[in-house]
C-alpha cells in the first residue's frame, strides 16, 4: 500500500510551515506501566490526551491547508483492525500511516476497543505531525546503575529473558492480544503490562 502520493511537495513545504508553529501538548495526564515480574518496579508516565492535541494540530495544520483524516478498517486476512492516518493537502498531495489497533475478536468488547483506538490516534497523529505527547521510555533501567555503561548485546539478552518469561509464565501473565483488560485500562489510566499496544 502506498504511504504518500506521487508527489509530496506541496504537502512537505506546507507541513515543514506548519511544524514551525507546532507544539507539544501539555502531558496532563499519568498512566503507570505495572511489571508482571515481581524483580521489577512499576513505571509512572505522563501524557497528553487526545484531545489536546487535536486542538494544537488542527489549528496549526489548517492554516497551511492540511487535513486530518484517521479511519478504520477491518483487515480479514491478518485478523485485526487497522487504523490509517491521513495528513491530506489541498494540491491533493497526501501522506499516511497504518497502525494495527487489535484483533477482529477483541472488537467484541467496546471499551476494550475504544481504550485501544484513542491510544492508537494519539500515538499515530502525534507521531505523523511530528509532536511528542508522552514521557521518554527509553532504557528506563538505565538510571538505576550509575557509573556503569551497558552494551547493546547486555539490554538485547534482558529483554529476550523478559519476553521468554512472559511467554512461559502462568495464563494470569500471557498477553490476551493489545486491546485485553489485562495489557490495557483506560478509564484508570493503568497499563498493567510491560509491554505496549501495537
Amino acid at each position: 500500500m502506498h504511504r504518500s502520493s506521487d508527489a509530496i511537495g506541496n504537502i512537505s513545504g506546507a507541513l515543514a510551515k506548519a511544524q514551525a508553529e507546532l507544539t507539544n501538548p501539555e502531558k496532563s495526564l499519568t498512566a503507570t506501566i505495572r511489571s508482571p515480574f515481581p524483580r521489577e518496579r512499576d513505571r509512572t508516565f505522563r501524557y497528553a490526551p487526545l484531545s489536546s492535541g487535536l486542538d494544537i494540530i488542527r489549528k496549526s495544520l489548517g492554516r497551511h491547508e492540511i487535513a486530518t483524516i484517521q479511519s478504520t478498517e477491518i483487515d480479514k486476512e491478518a485478523a485485526l483492525l487497522r487504523l490509517t492516518t491521513i495528513l491530506a493537502h489541498s494540491s491533493g498531495e497526501w501522506i499516511s500511516s497504518e497502525w494495527p489497533i487489535c484483533t477482529i475478536a477483541d472488537i467484541a468488547s467496546a471499551q476494550r476497543m475504544g481504550a485501544a483506538l484513542t491510544y492508537a490516534r494519539r500515538y499515530a497523529l502525534f507521531m505523523l505531525v511530528g509532536i511528542a505527547g508522552e514521557d521518554d521510555l527509553d532504557a528506563p533501567d538505565l538510571g538505576a546503575v550509575p557509573n556503569q555503561k551497558r552494551s547493546c548485546r547486555d539490554q538485547t539478552a534482558k529483554l529476550q529473558r523478559n519476553e521468554q518469561r512472559s511467554v512461559m509464565g502462568s495464563s494470569r501473565d500471557l498477553q490476551q492480544g493489545p486491546c485485553s483488560e489485562n495489557s490495557y485500562r483506560r478509564p484508570s489510566g493503568t497499563i498493567l503490562s510491560n509491554r505496549w499496544l501495537p
